[in-house]
């Protein structure tokens, strides 16, 4: 899903960026052996890419998650953006990485329950905490807690959302190609 405006920014390559936003891209390069499309056109702002790529570490480092809990937080609040970008990105990341069998995925992917009674608490309280706008009930708290997750997580859980809501809605905005990597992911 995009936005029906398109940003008229271009990408930055790798050859043209400077500073801070070359510093981000390089490393990324680095790690990732890419630069993911959504890095390039974040990479108009430099506050915005630096945001995103500080948010994103810090998440991933410690929110306390183990790797399948970050990509189920990530793929509910991209899919409830509408964001298709994120959400084949995080699909790969949840197969490749953090090994999701393909029945978790696509129920996650599809808003379908989950097996997994912990992960299942988990994506009902990230969808209400997004939805709710952080609004949440004790009832939906204390459901969350009673999975064994902390207050510590429902920070966490914002922070993710103010993540994939600086990249979701810029992959609105620009209307981002999908990378080949992300390719076998795509939503239909």
């Amino acid at each position: 899903m995009n936005a029906e405006f398109k940003i008229s920014l271009e990408p930055v390559s790798n050859e043209n960026a400077q500073g801070l936003v070359k510093d981000i891209l390089d490393g990324t390069q680095a790690k990732m052996g890419f630069v993911p499309n959504m890095y390039r056109t974040m990479g108009n702002s430099a506050g915005y890419l630096d945001t995103y790529a500080h948010g994103y570490k810090a998440f991933r480092q410690s929110s306390g998650f183990t790797p399948q809990e970050q990509e189920v937080v990530f793929l509910v609040i991209s899919g409830a953006n509408g964001c298709d970008y994120c959400t084949a990105a995080h699909s790969m990341i949840a197969d490749k990485v953090a090994k999701f069998d393909a029945q978790l995925l696509a129920a996650i992917r599809n808003g379908d329950d989950i097996a997994d009674e912990k992960l299942q608490a988990l994506a009902h309280f990230t969808a209400q905490m997004f939805e709710s706008r952080g609004l949440i009930s004790n009832e939906d708290a204390d459901a969350f807690f009673a999975v064994g997750f902390s207050e510590q997580h429902i920070l966490d859980i914002i922070l993710a959302i103010s993540v994939k809501t600086l990249s979701n809605y810029s992959n609105h905005v620009f209307h981002t190609d999908l990378d080949r990597e992300f390719a076998a992911y795509k939503i239909s």
